[in-house]
């Protein structure tokens, strides 16, 4: 009896090889992107096998709050509260900071650190601090990020503090193969850290180099640690992701200013609503000069820098 497949150039050997693929394919979806990922990084099957953060029912969000919960008591020895926030209807976050006031103290850099639960050892810092010779330019390879001073500011210099930019046209959102990182409508780049593979792509494409990644299990001792904490935010990150300043989401959301903000001894940086024409970010952009970082990449960062004069 001839192959019915036979008139369609198609025998059953390559129509069932062509069904089994399709079957891994589909096997694939249905469980996300777990393939992609190491299971002994996560503590649980279900951990393994969770959904992207925008396919979570509240339910099941509910569910996956109490098992980070867990998990952070377990690892740690301290039992956290872990929140959900969500974005602010009519809200736009920017941030401006002041060149012409800014001391290069790195107070900003050591208050992210212990507000969002960063590795201690090695330690991560979303916040660069680059001492700038003051020649009239803005040349970042003639910078220092490691300047040693005794006492700043130093004569001759000034300080260019470098962070995410949550850019309005984020290139390390473009280039992430499984979507772990997105920009939600208050303008905050996130990242699910549940759903990263750790290829580092965003790492690269940042100009800003504002990723930082997870080589090894992040160590925070528990008296340092911020209980206080956002599934988009400063809970605890595994080994081999991704990782960046989210604007202090936790704070942020709930009405409070971040905490490199909160810290800065002389009033350098601004962060609000530019939705709002009332907002203090809203008047610097409108009567300040200012300054974008790398402008012609056409990026679109929300991060400004500005003069007094």
């Amino acid at each position: 009896m001839s192959d019915p497949s036979t008139d369609t150039g198609v025998t059953r050997r390559s129509f069932l090889r062509t069904s089994t693929v399709l079957a891994a394919g589909a096997a694939a979806v249905a469980a996300g992107i777990a393939p992609l990922r190491k299971l002994g990084q996560f503590s649980s099957v279900d951990e393994f096998l969770q959904k992207h953060y925008k396919e979570l029912t509240p339910e099941e969000m509910k569910t996956v709050l109490s098992r980070i919960e867990t998990e952070v008591e377990r690892q740690y020895g301290i039992r956290p509260h872990v929140r959900d926030y969500k974005p602010m209807n009519g809200v736009e976050y920017v941030y401006a900071l002041n060149l012409t006031r800014c001391v290069g103290c790195r107070k900003c850099v050591h208050a992210c650190v212990a507000e969002n639960n960063q590795s201690r050892n090695p330690e991560i810092q979303y916040i660069r601090v680059l001492k700038m010779p003051n020649d009239g330019t803005f040349d970042l390879e003639k910078s220092d990020p490691v300047y040693t001073a005794k006492a700043v500011p130093e004569a001759g210099s000034f300080y260019m503090p470098v962070q995410c930019h949550h850019c309005k046209n984020p290139p390390c959102v473009r280039v992430c193969p499984v979507k772990a990182t997105w920009q939600e409508p208050d303008g905050i780049t996130v990242v699910d850290y549940n759903w990263c593979i750790g290829c580092r792509y965003c790492e690269a494409a940042c100009p800003y180099f504002a990723r930082r990644f997870n080589w090894s299990t992040p160590s925070i001792p528990k008296e340092q640690m911020n209980t206080n904490m956002s599934y988009l935010g400063n809970r605890p990150r595994y080994k081999g992701v991704m990782e960046k300043c989210h604007f202090c989401i936790q704070r942020t959301r709930a009405g409070r200013y971040p905490a490199c903000l909160e810290v800065c001894p002389t009033g350098s940086r601004k962060f609000g609503n530019i939705l709002d024409p009332n907002s203090e970010v809203s008047y610097i952009l409108k009567n300040k000069r200012v300054l974008i970082l790398k402008e012609e990449l056409g990026t679109l960062p929300r991060f400004f820098y500005y003069f007094d004069v």
